[in-house]
């Protein structure tokens, strides 16, 4: 198994998959637009054992309560699996499996794998955490950096499009109170509520339409920065190891997907 970095082609779309640097997608070509921001912290990466904010740092499991390092502070961040490095299991023209073993500061032993399959109008990103020991309460999630403006900086900024049901309301720690609210304008750096699942439409005028759906009902976009904008499902809102736990056991892995489906605006 290698780290290498990996391309993935199909018609006029390109995929740059990073198995060496946190399992991240570091770039999404079509048509020669570069949808995501470069930089090696930025692309699209995978949060994982959790999603988000984690308040203090600290989670509980049943009588247990664990403290991760602060890498956001006060809070810790994102989870650990961006930090480390994946391996490949397997890889095609068009699909790669990459995968990674959870270890410290993460509490519990774990493999985490991750499906990324690209075709000419999609890309899709699965991803499951398994455990063959302890059960531990686990979240997944993806964080993409799309571009706010496409080619160089040329044409109008990208416009966000959504119908979320509801907002979590965000305290001055940036974390959610626990009360949900009528969803606000941005900008934002929000957790959002889609019962019936992400969908949440990206569009660059004249250029591209890009849509991201899952089947989780959370989503977090974040849209404070001038040079990109980040759509973000997850099986649960920031510090959800805490106020909604999804369990990992030796029976039942936890398992999301996200799907990124596209099409030009370009006149033909």
């Amino acid at each position: 198994m290698s780290s290498e970095d990996i391309t993935l082609t199909a018609g006029d779309a390109e995929v740059t998959v990073q198995p060496g640097n946190g399992g991240r997608v570091g770039g999404l070509r079509v048509g020669g637009d570069q949808l995501l921001r470069q930089g090696e912290r930025f692309g699209c990466f995978p949060m994982v054992p959790w999603c988000g904010r984690m308040r203090d740092g600290r989670f509980r499991d049943g009588a247990m309560v664990h403290q991760l390092p602060l890498n956001s502070p006060p809070h810790a961040i994102h989870g650990t699996a961006r930090d480390g490095a994946w391996r490949t299991a397997r890889r095609t023209a068009n699909e790669a499996v990459i995968t990674y073993d959870l270890v410290d500061p993460w509490p519990y032993p774990g493999r985490v794998t991750q499906v990324v399959a690209l075709a000419e109008d999609s890309l899709t990103l699965t991803m499951s955490v398994e455990t063959y020991e302890s059960s531990f309460p686990a979240q997944i999630g993806w964080h993409p950096w799309f571009n706010r403006k496409l080619g160089e900086g040329e044409g109008e900024g990208v416009v966000l499009d959504f119908a979320p049901t509801w907002q979590e309301e965000r305290g001055d720690d940036h974390l959610p109170t626990g009360n949900r609210i009528e969803p606000k304008p941005g900008p934002w750096d929000d957790c959002f509520g889609m019962p019936g699942g992400v969908d949440v439409t990206l569009t660059w005028p004249q250029r591209l339409e890009l849509t991201v759906r899952s089947g989780e009902e959370w989503v977090v976009v974040y849209d404070e920065q001038e040079a990109a904008v980040c759509v973000e499902p997850q099986t649960g809102p920031p510090d959800g190891l805490n106020s909604l736990p999804r369990l990992v056991t030796p029976l039942e892995p936890l398992e999301a997907s996200t799907t990124w489906t596209w099409r030009s605006l370009r006149a033909v």
